[in-house]
This record gives C-alpha cells, sequence and structure tokens, in this order.
C-alpha cells in the first residue's frame, strides 16, 4: 500500500466515522488518485467529492459538501483550520505545524465539495453550481487523467477506482484529454486551458490533438477568468521542473496573449543588413528554466519571465554595433508594474519582481566597467536582501551555447560574488543606512522637516558609497560639519526653526 496512504489511514478513518453519521459517501478524488498511480508519493493537498445516496430532488443534497466539513472539523478537534466557501458548496482544512521561529506552515490541505457541476456563462465572471452525483462530477472535470475516484470505506481504506473515462490508460499513454468534447469542457470553465499547459509541464504529457485545437479556438473564452485565478494557475505552471514547456504551449495556442500579450512580443526577430537579433522569447524561456533549476522561488522565476520584457519597446538597429536593446531594464520596470496591476500582484511582489528587472544589468555592466569598492556598494545597497536572487537570476541569463564563453562568464560571476562579500565584511553594508540620522541632523543644523534634510542625508549616504568617508558615526557627523554651510546657504527661510 502507498506509503502516504498509510500515514492518512488515521485521516481517511475518521472521514468514514463521519460519512457514515452523515448518511453519505465521500470519494477521494483527482490529482490524488493520478498521483498514487503514477506513484508520486509527496501530496500536500487531497481533494474529496461528497455524495448523496438519495436522489438529486432530496433536501438533503443541499451543502452536502459544507455540511460535511462541519462535522469533520468537529471530529478533528482543532488540529487545523476550516476554511469555508457557501456559494460552491465547499469547503478546505488546513493542517498545519509550528517552525523553529513558531510561525504556523501548512502540512496538509484537504477540501471537501459536494458531487457539482460548474458552468459559466458566456460573459460571467461567477460559475453556476449545480448539485449532482459523482458520475457527472466525473463528467464535468477537466481531463480523463483527473476524473477518477476511489470511494473511502471503514478503517480507511480505498475502494477500487472508478475510472469512467478510461484516465489509467491515458496515464499510461502519457496524453491530457478531456472527458467531454474539449470545446465544451474549455467553455465551461476556460482556466482549464491552462491547466492543460501546466499539466503537460508538470506531468510530461502531451496534449492530444483535438484537445490542444481547441485551446486554440477557445482561447479568448481565458477574459472571463478573473486575475487572481489565473496568476494561481500561472503559478503552479512556473513551479513545475521545466516551466518552458507549458510557457511554449501558451504561448502557441495564444493563451499568454490574454493575460501576458508583452511576452508575445519577444518572439519577433529583425534582420537588417544581413544581421539579425536572437529571439528573445526562446532565449526568455531557457532563463526561466536555468531558474528553475537553482531556486523554488516562483516569484523569481517569474521575474526571470520577465526580464526581458523591456527589449521590444527599445530594439534599434544602430550602425556599426548592430541591434540594440539600451536601457530595457528601465523600460521593463514600468511594464512591470503594469503587468502586476493586470493580475492583482500586492505591491511586495511587484517591487520584487520590477527591483529584480530593473537591476537585472547592473552586474554585467559592473563587470565591464570594472568591479570598484564604490560600485559593489551601490549593487549591495539598491538590491539589499534581494542580491542573492539577482545574482541567480543574472547567472541563468547566460544562455550561450559557447562553452568558452560560459566558462569565462560564470567566473566573472564567481569574482563578482568574492568582491560583494569583500565588501560587505569591510563595510558592514548588509543593512546599509546612513549612520546620521534625519532628526539628529535637524538637530545639528536647527532645521525643520523639509528637502534640505533629505539633501544632507543623501550626500553623507554617497560619501559612505564613493569609499570618502567610512561607514561609521563619528566620521558621519564629521563630515556634516565640512559640507552643512553648503546647503545651509541654499536652504529656503521656513525650513529653519529661528525663521
Amino acid at each position: 500500500m502507498n506509503n502516504f496512504i498509510m500515514e492518512n489511514k488515521k485521516l481517511f478513518s475518521k472521514i468514514y466515522k463521519v460519512a457514515k453519521l452523515q448518511k453519505v459517501d465521500v470519494y477521494v478524488v483527482g490529482g490524488f488518485v493520478r498521483d498514487n498511480l503514477l506513484g508520486i508519493k509527496e501530496k500536500k493537498d487531497i481533494d474529496f467529492v461528497v455524495a448523496c445516496s438519495q436522489s438529486l430532488e432530496d433536501s438533503s443534497r443541499e451543502k452536502v459538501g459544507l455540511k460535511f466539513a462541519k462535522a469533520l472539523d468537529k471530529e478533528l478537534k482543532e488540529v487545523g483550520s476550516l476554511i469555508e466557501f457557501p456559494d460552491f458548496d465547499t469547503a478546505r482544512y488546513v493542517f498545519t505545524e509550528e517552525d523553529e521561529n513558531g510561525n504556523k506552515i501548512k502540512k496538509l490541505e484537504i477540501e471537501f465539495a459536494g458531487a457539482r457541476t460548474e458552468k459559466y456563462e458566456r460573459n460571467s465572471r461567477k460559475p453556476i453550481v449545480t448539485a449532482t452525483s459523482l458520475a457527472e462530477d466525473l463528467k464535468r472535470r477537466d481531463f480523463t487523467v483527473n476524473a477518477m475516484a476511489q470511494k473511502i470505506g471503514s478503517l480507511g481504506n480505498l475502494g477500487k477506482i472508478i475510472d469512467p473515462f478510461n484516465g489509467q490508460e491515458d496515464l499510461k499513454n502519457k496524453i491530457l484529454c478531456t472527458p467531454l468534447d474539449p470545446n465544451e469542457t474549455f467553455s465551461e470553465d476556460p482556466l482549464r486551458m491552462i491547466r492543460a499547459a501546466r499539466f503537460a509541464a508538470q506531468l510530461g504529457f502531451s496534449i492530444e490533438a483535438n484537445t490542444y485545437e481547441a485551446l486554440k479556438k477557445n482561447y479568448s473564452r481565458l477574459k472571463i477568468v478573473s486575475a487572481e485565478r489565473i496568476k494561481e494557475e500561472l503559478f503552479k505552471l512556473l513551479k513545475t521542473e521545466q516551466p518552458s514547456i507549458g510557457l511554449r504551449i501558451l504561448y502557441e495556442t495564444g493563451l499568454s496573449s490574454m493575460f501576458l500579450p508583452e511576452m508575445d512580443a519577444l518572439n519577433e526577430v529583425e534582420e537588417i543588413y544581413g544581421q539579425h537579433h536572437k529571439n528573445n522569447l526562446e532565449h526568455t524561456f531557457k532563463v526561466v528554466d536555468n531558474v528553475a533549476k537553482k531556486t523554488n522561488n516562483t516569484l523569481l522565476r517569474f521575474a526571470a519571465l520577465l526580464h526581458d520584457i523591456g527589449k521590444p519597446g527599445t530594439k534599434q538597429f544602430v550602425s556599426g554595433r548592430g541591434w540594440t536593446f539600451d536601457m530595457h531594464e528601465h523600460l521593463g520596470r514600468k511594464i512591470v508594474r503594469i503587468i502586476s496591476k493586470r493580475l492583482h500582484f500586492s505591491k511586495e511582489e511587484s517591487d520584487y519582481v520590477a527591483k529584480l528587472v530593473r537591476w537585472h544589468q547592473q552586474p554585467i555592466n559592473l563587470m565591464d566597467e570594472g568591479v570598484t569598492d564604490s560600485a559593489v556598494r551601490r549593487l549591495i545597497v539598491n538590491l539589499g536582501d534581494d542580491l542573492k536572487d539577482l545574482l541567480i537570476l543574472c547567472r541563468s541569463d547566460i544562455t550561450t551555447g559557447n562553452p568558452a564563453k560560459l566558462e569565462k562568464r560564470l567566473k566573472n560571476y564567481d569574482y563578482l560574488e568574492k568582491r560583494i562579500e569583500e565588501v560587505r565584511e569591510k563595510d558592514k553594508l548588509r543593512a546599509f543606512q546612513s549612520p546620521l540620522r534625519g532628526e539628529e541632523i535637524m538637530k545639528l543644523a536647527g532645521l525643520k522637516p523639509g528637502p534640505t534634510v533629505g539633501k544632507i542625508k543623501k550626500a553623507i549616504e554617497e560619501a559612505i558609497l564613493e569609499g570618502i568617508i567610512p561607514n561609521e558615526y563619528e566620521a558621519s557627523k564629521k563630515y556634516f560639519e565640512k559640507i552643512k554651510n553648503n546647503y545651509l546657504e541654499q536652504m529656503e527661510d521656513w525650513e529653519c526653526l529661528t525663521s
């Protein structure tokens, strides 16, 4: 028996106990059944369907999934927390544990839903949910490999696999296809189209020909799906071992044009006088895969997807230089803000991605211009705690097929990282702030809050970054005394406390 099933037999036994009391049948469905058949052991979420044995007209079917979850919550005796979604007859129970710092982290998430169908009207973002039988529930699922179920039996045992659409055969053949006509399946819930790309990347499966054509035919339906759902599914795709598989499907089917048209523009390659530039889309896909090999940070993988997003808007052919993309990182930062707003990113997420896109050229420029102490200091201060992630992105940005070039560039980054640690150790810049704070500057100079205080503070910080003075309080105070009169002569009258 699968180890995961053995570990969770106690949980399954409790589910069976509550199901018997509630006079319902509970089935484990979808990804759990699929992954067990594939031999995938690690599972952090399990989906269950709750079905009544009575007829559909029976009033007991109303909110059956939610009722069951509430009853199970009492049985579990607060080892986690219940989150209810009444409109969808769904509830999620999250098991948590504390890490070494006392923070609660998710251990396992289980979700219960009444057997149902979901259907989106032509222009609606909210599905119509209808109670139904298990057979109809499975029929309305996204792919045959996810349309399988097993009933929870006594002692936590699982019954035989219910597989009405030959999902096991499709698993064996590594094929993704829909239980019903794919046009109907994707029209009912257009997010399933992005999910097709995600599963292709996650499982290493191909998409059946008719299903693939349906993606290209129905891609515009994605416009009715909320930004939050699109972002969630896109991030699941980016979490896969080789995201480029799914990203390429999104591009080829037109799906990405509905929420990330800027990415599509990267595929434009021009030629003048026999000179052409590299395909920035293919390059981007390689960079995302390179980052995926180095880190599980999904947001960093997303930054990799957008790192050259400013190139189409800055592309120029310059005689004697060829194709250039000067300052594309600055335009890229602006575009990131637009995309972040479109996909409903948090401010913190947007700031992080924008910062990495803005600065991803700086290490290269720095190595070209010279790895001076002052240049390294600026890099440390500007990136802060995100410098490590920037360097992962920069190393991943090397996609040359020339072994000699690859070795040389990687050695350059080795040297840069060595210099960063040297400067950090010498200057203690990891959490850099001017030793002389604004409040003290105001007190020493007899100033009110205003632009002059900021100018003096910035001048001190610049002196530290340029190596004129050390990053120490006494040195900063001495430098302040030296420069203050120049700034006080230029201040506005209202800034002076004695005015």
